[in-house]
Protein backbone atom coordinates (compact mmCIF):
# COMPACT_ATOMS: atom_id res chain seq x y z
CA UNK A 1 0.00 0.00 0.00
CA UNK A 2 0.84 3.58 -0.62
CA UNK A 3 3.31 5.48 2.06
CA UNK A 4 2.23 9.36 1.73
CA UNK A 5 4.81 11.15 3.93
CA UNK A 6 3.30 14.60 4.71
CA UNK A 7 6.39 16.90 4.74
CA UNK A 8 6.81 20.20 6.67
CA UNK A 9 6.78 23.43 4.70
CA UNK A 10 10.39 24.96 4.43
CA UNK A 11 9.50 28.42 2.96
CA UNK A 12 8.32 31.62 5.43
CA UNK A 13 5.12 32.44 6.19
CA UNK A 14 3.82 29.06 4.33
CA UNK A 15 1.25 27.44 7.02
CA UNK A 16 -0.57 25.46 5.15
CA UNK A 17 -1.31 21.92 4.86
CA UNK A 18 -2.85 19.79 2.12
CA UNK A 19 -4.51 17.30 4.32
CA UNK A 20 -6.27 17.09 7.59
CA UNK A 21 -6.30 14.72 10.08
CA UNK A 22 -9.77 13.45 9.05
CA UNK A 23 -8.11 12.84 5.36
CA UNK A 24 -4.85 11.36 7.15
CA UNK A 25 -7.57 9.24 9.39
CA UNK A 26 -9.66 8.15 6.46
CA UNK A 27 -6.33 7.20 3.85
CA UNK A 28 -5.11 5.12 6.99
CA UNK A 29 -8.47 3.33 6.78
CA UNK A 30 -8.26 2.47 3.17
CA UNK A 31 -4.75 0.92 4.22
CA UNK A 32 -2.27 3.86 3.49
CA UNK A 33 0.97 4.46 5.50
CA UNK A 34 1.16 8.26 6.20
CA UNK A 35 3.96 9.85 8.21
CA UNK A 36 3.46 13.69 9.13
CA UNK A 37 6.38 15.55 9.80
CA UNK A 38 6.16 18.20 13.00
CA UNK A 39 6.14 21.44 12.03
CA UNK A 40 6.16 24.69 14.65
CA UNK A 41 4.06 26.61 11.68
CA UNK A 42 1.93 24.14 10.61
CA UNK A 43 -1.94 25.91 11.31
CA UNK A 44 -2.72 22.22 12.49
CA UNK A 45 -1.22 20.96 15.19
CA UNK A 46 1.17 17.47 14.53
CA UNK A 47 -0.53 16.44 17.64
CA UNK A 48 -3.74 16.37 15.82
CA UNK A 49 -2.41 13.94 13.13
CA UNK A 50 -0.92 11.74 15.72
CA UNK A 51 -4.19 11.41 17.35
CA UNK A 52 -5.69 10.70 13.63
CA UNK A 53 -2.86 7.89 13.56
CA UNK A 54 -0.31 8.90 11.87
CA UNK A 55 3.15 8.66 12.51
CA UNK A 56 5.39 11.95 13.39
CA UNK A 57 8.67 12.29 12.05
CA UNK A 58 11.24 15.63 12.28
CA UNK A 59 10.63 18.50 10.58
CA UNK A 60 12.58 18.42 6.95
CA UNK A 61 13.62 14.34 7.49
CA UNK A 62 11.68 13.83 4.25
CA UNK A 63 14.91 13.46 2.14
CA UNK A 64 15.60 10.31 4.47
CA UNK A 65 11.98 8.64 4.23
CA UNK A 66 12.03 5.20 2.09
CA UNK A 67 12.42 4.98 -1.58
CA UNK A 68 8.60 4.38 -2.28
CA UNK A 69 7.27 7.10 0.02
CA UNK A 70 5.64 9.80 -2.02
CA UNK A 71 6.51 13.20 -0.32
CA UNK A 72 3.59 15.30 -0.33
CA UNK A 73 3.83 19.61 0.20
CA UNK A 74 2.46 22.56 -1.21
CA UNK A 75 5.12 25.03 -2.17
CA UNK A 76 8.87 24.60 -3.16
CA UNK A 77 11.45 22.44 -2.15
CA UNK A 78 14.52 23.88 -0.39
CA UNK A 79 16.90 24.99 -3.34
CA UNK A 80 20.07 23.64 -2.40
CA UNK A 81 20.16 21.50 -5.68
CA UNK A 82 20.67 18.09 -4.07
CA UNK A 83 19.23 15.22 -6.39
CA UNK A 84 15.44 14.02 -6.00
CA UNK A 85 14.79 10.51 -5.67
CA UNK A 86 11.33 10.24 -4.58
CA UNK A 87 8.65 10.70 -6.27
CA UNK A 88 6.84 14.50 -4.97
CA UNK A 89 3.71 16.09 -4.98
CA UNK A 90 3.43 19.81 -4.76
CA UNK A 91 3.00 22.86 -6.75
CA UNK A 92 6.25 22.52 -9.39
CA UNK A 93 5.76 25.77 -11.53
CA UNK A 94 8.07 23.71 -13.93
CA UNK A 95 5.91 23.63 -16.64
CA UNK A 96 5.88 26.93 -18.35
CA UNK A 97 9.58 27.67 -18.73
CA UNK A 98 9.85 29.25 -15.36
CA UNK A 99 13.93 29.40 -14.38
CA UNK A 100 13.29 28.20 -11.41
CA UNK A 101 11.47 24.99 -12.50
CA UNK A 102 13.71 23.84 -14.83
CA UNK A 103 16.54 23.49 -12.11
CA UNK A 104 14.09 21.25 -9.81
CA UNK A 105 13.37 19.52 -13.40
CA UNK A 106 17.33 18.78 -13.26
CA UNK A 107 17.34 17.68 -9.83
CA UNK A 108 14.39 15.11 -10.36
CA UNK A 109 16.45 13.65 -13.34
CA UNK A 110 19.12 13.64 -11.40
CA UNK A 111 17.84 11.55 -8.47
CA UNK A 112 15.47 9.25 -10.68
CA UNK A 113 12.38 10.85 -8.90
CA UNK A 114 9.04 12.10 -10.49
CA UNK A 115 7.28 15.17 -10.16
CA UNK A 116 3.18 15.05 -9.70
CA UNK A 117 2.21 18.92 -9.89
CA UNK A 118 -1.04 19.63 -7.73
CA UNK A 119 -1.71 22.02 -10.39
CA UNK A 120 -2.39 19.68 -13.06
CA UNK A 121 -4.11 17.12 -11.43
CA UNK A 122 -6.96 17.46 -13.50
CA UNK A 123 -10.17 15.30 -14.65
CA UNK A 124 -10.79 14.11 -18.30
CA UNK A 125 -11.65 17.75 -19.57
CA UNK A 126 -9.06 19.40 -18.25
CA UNK A 127 -9.98 20.89 -15.08
CA UNK A 128 -8.06 20.94 -11.96
CA UNK A 129 -9.69 18.85 -9.51
CA UNK A 130 -8.44 20.90 -6.53
CA UNK A 131 -6.94 24.36 -6.13
CA UNK A 132 -6.91 26.88 -3.55
CA UNK A 133 -7.65 29.86 -6.23
CA UNK A 134 -11.13 31.35 -4.17
CA UNK A 135 -8.84 31.98 -1.14
CA UNK A 136 -5.83 33.07 -3.35
CA UNK A 137 -8.23 35.87 -4.84
CA UNK A 138 -10.34 36.65 -1.59
CA UNK A 139 -6.29 37.51 0.24
CA UNK A 140 -5.32 39.00 -3.10
CA UNK A 141 -8.30 41.06 -3.31
CA UNK A 142 -7.49 42.32 0.52
CA UNK A 143 -3.84 43.42 -0.02
CA UNK A 144 -4.82 44.93 -3.11
CA UNK A 145 -7.18 47.33 -1.23
CA UNK A 146 -4.38 47.31 1.48
CA UNK A 147 -1.91 48.98 -1.13
CA UNK A 148 -4.86 51.58 -2.35
CA UNK A 149 -5.30 52.45 1.57
CA UNK A 150 -1.45 53.02 1.94
CA UNK A 151 -1.27 55.15 -1.54
CA UNK A 152 -4.08 57.66 -0.48
CA UNK A 153 -1.87 58.74 2.81
CA UNK A 154 0.74 59.01 0.40
CA UNK A 155 2.69 55.60 0.96
CA UNK A 156 3.10 52.44 0.13
CA UNK A 157 1.37 49.30 1.32
CA UNK A 158 3.46 47.91 4.34
CA UNK A 159 4.36 44.08 5.12
CA UNK A 160 1.12 41.66 6.14
CA UNK A 161 1.28 38.96 7.99
CA UNK A 162 -1.69 35.89 8.13
CA UNK A 163 -4.88 36.73 9.96
CA UNK A 164 -6.68 34.35 12.41
CA UNK A 165 -9.57 34.35 10.04
CA UNK A 166 -12.21 35.82 7.55
CA UNK A 167 -13.76 37.80 10.00
CA UNK A 168 -11.24 39.37 11.70
CA UNK A 169 -9.88 40.33 8.03
CA UNK A 170 -12.67 42.06 6.80
CA UNK A 171 -13.11 43.87 9.97
CA UNK A 172 -9.61 44.97 9.80
CA UNK A 173 -9.28 46.28 6.14
CA UNK A 174 -12.86 48.24 6.82
CA UNK A 175 -11.61 49.74 9.50
CA UNK A 176 -8.81 51.07 7.45
CA UNK A 177 -10.83 51.64 4.49
CA UNK A 178 -13.09 53.60 6.36
CA UNK A 179 -10.37 56.06 7.60
CA UNK A 180 -9.39 57.36 4.71
CA UNK A 181 -12.39 59.11 4.23
CA UNK A 182 -12.37 58.43 0.42
CA UNK A 183 -15.15 57.26 -1.77
CA UNK A 184 -14.25 53.03 -2.43
CA UNK A 185 -12.04 53.06 -5.30
CA UNK A 186 -13.57 51.13 -8.65
CA UNK A 187 -12.61 47.79 -9.51
CA UNK A 188 -12.28 45.31 -12.42
CA UNK A 189 -11.47 41.33 -12.08
CA UNK A 190 -10.65 39.29 -15.03
CA UNK A 191 -11.40 36.11 -14.59
CA UNK A 192 -14.93 36.64 -12.71
CA UNK A 193 -16.35 33.59 -13.09
CA UNK A 194 -13.06 31.21 -11.78
CA UNK A 195 -12.56 29.95 -8.64
CA UNK A 196 -9.76 33.15 -7.83
CA UNK A 197 -12.01 35.72 -9.47
CA UNK A 198 -14.87 34.29 -7.01
CA UNK A 199 -13.32 34.66 -3.74
CA UNK A 200 -11.50 38.44 -5.08
CA UNK A 201 -15.33 39.96 -6.04
CA UNK A 202 -16.53 37.79 -2.40
CA UNK A 203 -14.27 40.05 -1.00
CA UNK A 204 -13.87 43.37 -2.68
CA UNK A 205 -17.95 43.16 -2.95
CA UNK A 206 -17.74 43.00 1.39
CA UNK A 207 -15.80 45.70 1.45
CA UNK A 208 -18.47 48.01 -0.94
CA UNK A 209 -16.40 48.03 -3.64
CA UNK A 210 -18.24 48.27 -7.18
CA UNK A 211 -17.14 45.34 -9.30
CA UNK A 212 -16.71 45.03 -12.95
CA UNK A 213 -16.70 41.49 -14.03
CA UNK A 214 -14.98 39.93 -16.95
CA UNK A 215 -14.22 36.52 -18.31
CA UNK A 216 -13.88 34.89 -22.00
CA UNK A 217 -16.31 37.10 -23.57
CA UNK A 218 -14.98 40.10 -22.70
CA UNK A 219 -12.06 39.29 -23.53
CA UNK A 220 -12.47 37.10 -26.68
CA UNK A 221 -11.54 39.66 -28.86
CA UNK A 222 -7.60 39.47 -27.35
CA UNK A 223 -7.16 43.21 -26.72
CA UNK A 224 -5.86 45.72 -26.53
CA UNK A 225 -8.13 46.85 -22.83
CA UNK A 226 -8.34 49.81 -22.20
CA UNK A 227 -11.04 49.72 -19.52
CA UNK A 228 -8.72 48.03 -17.22
CA UNK A 229 -6.91 51.44 -16.96
CA UNK A 230 -10.27 53.20 -16.04
CA UNK A 231 -10.42 51.36 -12.81
CA UNK A 232 -8.33 52.22 -9.77
CA UNK A 233 -7.98 48.27 -8.92
CA UNK A 234 -7.39 45.54 -11.32
CA UNK A 235 -7.10 42.40 -10.45
CA UNK A 236 -5.90 39.81 -12.64
CA UNK A 237 -7.40 36.06 -12.20
CA UNK A 238 -6.14 34.40 -15.52
CA UNK A 239 -3.27 32.05 -15.45
CA UNK A 240 -0.57 32.69 -17.41
CA UNK A 241 -0.86 30.17 -20.68
CA UNK A 242 0.09 30.29 -24.41
CA UNK A 243 -2.61 32.37 -25.98
CA UNK A 244 -3.30 34.75 -22.79
CA UNK A 245 -4.08 38.56 -23.67
CA UNK A 246 -1.85 40.98 -22.39
CA UNK A 247 -4.48 43.20 -20.40
CA UNK A 248 -1.77 45.45 -19.06
CA UNK A 249 0.88 46.28 -22.07
CA UNK A 250 4.49 48.14 -20.76
CA UNK A 251 2.90 50.78 -22.19
CA UNK A 252 0.33 51.23 -19.54
CA UNK A 253 3.15 52.69 -17.42
CA UNK A 254 3.28 56.22 -20.01
CA UNK A 255 -0.20 56.17 -20.74
CA UNK A 256 -3.37 58.22 -19.13
CA UNK A 257 -5.09 56.05 -16.57
CA UNK A 258 -6.52 55.82 -13.42
CA UNK A 259 -5.08 52.51 -12.67
CA UNK A 260 -3.35 52.84 -9.55
CA UNK A 261 -3.46 48.85 -8.20
CA UNK A 262 -2.62 45.86 -9.99
CA UNK A 263 -3.35 42.65 -8.21
CA UNK A 264 -1.58 39.97 -10.01
CA UNK A 265 -3.00 36.58 -8.38
CA UNK A 266 -1.98 34.47 -10.67
CA UNK A 267 1.47 35.76 -10.03
CA UNK A 268 3.71 34.18 -12.89
CA UNK A 269 5.84 36.95 -13.91
CA UNK A 270 9.09 34.85 -15.00
CA UNK A 271 6.35 33.32 -17.87
CA UNK A 272 6.12 34.62 -21.61
CA UNK A 273 2.72 34.24 -21.28
CA UNK A 274 2.11 36.61 -18.71
CA UNK A 275 -0.65 39.00 -19.32
CA UNK A 276 0.90 41.71 -17.25
CA UNK A 277 3.99 43.23 -18.80
CA UNK A 278 4.81 46.34 -16.36
CA UNK A 279 6.68 44.08 -13.67
CA UNK A 280 9.54 41.24 -13.44
CA UNK A 281 9.08 39.65 -10.22
CA UNK A 282 6.94 38.61 -7.48
CA UNK A 283 6.40 40.20 -4.26
CA UNK A 284 6.48 39.14 -0.54
CA UNK A 285 4.82 39.92 2.38
CA UNK A 286 7.80 41.94 3.70
CA UNK A 287 7.45 43.74 0.74
CA UNK A 288 3.95 43.27 -0.99
CA UNK A 289 3.83 45.83 -4.24
CA UNK A 290 5.99 46.37 -6.26
CA UNK A 291 5.83 50.56 -7.52
CA UNK A 292 6.26 50.54 -10.98
CA UNK A 293 5.27 53.92 -11.90
CA UNK A 294 5.19 57.33 -9.49
CA UNK A 295 3.93 59.61 -11.78
CA UNK A 296 0.84 58.83 -11.57
CA UNK A 297 1.40 55.98 -8.92
CA UNK A 298 0.84 52.17 -9.94
CA UNK A 299 1.69 49.52 -7.55
CA UNK A 300 1.77 45.54 -8.30
CA UNK A 301 0.85 43.12 -6.09
CA UNK A 302 2.13 39.65 -6.87
CA UNK A 303 2.49 37.43 -4.01
CA UNK A 304 2.33 34.33 -4.68
CA UNK A 305 1.44 32.24 -1.86
CA UNK A 306 -1.43 34.53 -0.63
CA UNK A 307 -4.28 31.89 0.52
CA UNK A 308 -1.59 31.21 3.53
CA UNK A 309 -2.74 34.29 4.43
CA UNK A 310 -5.80 32.61 5.62
CA UNK A 311 -4.19 29.53 6.04
CA UNK A 312 -7.27 27.49 8.32
CA UNK A 313 -9.87 28.43 5.63
CA UNK A 314 -8.01 27.65 2.57
CA UNK A 315 -5.79 24.35 3.73
CA UNK A 316 -9.62 22.98 4.96
CA UNK A 317 -11.08 23.77 1.54
CA UNK A 318 -8.57 22.36 -0.39
CA UNK A 319 -7.92 19.51 1.96
CA UNK A 320 -11.38 18.62 1.15
CA UNK A 321 -11.10 18.70 -2.80
CA UNK A 322 -7.68 17.10 -2.84
CA UNK A 323 -8.89 14.19 -0.51
CA UNK A 324 -10.87 12.01 -3.10
CA UNK A 325 -8.07 12.34 -5.58
CA UNK A 326 -5.20 11.08 -3.15
CA UNK A 327 -7.52 8.06 -2.16
CA UNK A 328 -6.67 7.15 -5.87
CA UNK A 329 -2.90 7.21 -5.58
CA UNK A 330 -2.62 3.70 -4.71
CA UNK A 331 -4.34 2.70 -7.82
CA UNK A 332 -2.84 5.58 -9.23
CA UNK A 333 -5.77 6.56 -11.57
CA UNK A 334 -6.28 8.76 -14.50
CA UNK A 335 -5.50 12.11 -12.83
CA UNK A 336 -2.21 10.88 -11.63
CA UNK A 337 -1.52 9.28 -14.86
CA UNK A 338 -1.86 12.52 -16.05
CA UNK A 339 0.31 14.00 -13.93
CA UNK A 340 3.07 11.61 -14.72
CA UNK A 341 2.91 11.88 -18.04
CA UNK A 342 3.17 15.82 -18.11
CA UNK A 343 6.31 15.07 -15.96
CA UNK A 344 7.54 12.73 -18.55
CA UNK A 345 6.80 15.13 -21.82
CA UNK A 346 8.86 18.25 -19.85
CA UNK A 347 11.36 16.35 -18.19
CA UNK A 348 12.34 13.59 -20.77
CA UNK A 349 12.54 11.37 -18.20
CA UNK A 350 11.12 7.49 -18.45
CA UNK A 351 8.33 7.12 -16.38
Amino acid sequence: MTHLWVRAESRPNEDRVGITPDGVRRLIAQGFTVTVEDSPRRVIAADAYAKAGATIAPEGSWPDAPADAIIFGLKELPEDGTPLRHRHIMFGHAYKGQPAGQVLLRRFAEGGGMLLDLEYLTDEDGRRLAAFGYWAGYAGAAVSLSAWVAQQAGGICPPVQAWPGRDALLADLRARMDATGRPRPRAIVIGARGRVGSGACDLLTAMGVTVTRWDLAETAHGGPFPEVLMHDIFVNAILAQPGAPVFVPQSALTAPRALSVIGDVACDPSSAFSPIKVYDRATSWDEPVLRVADSPVLDVMAIDNLPSMLPLESSDDYAAQLLPVLEGLDAFTAPWARAEALFVQHSGSRP
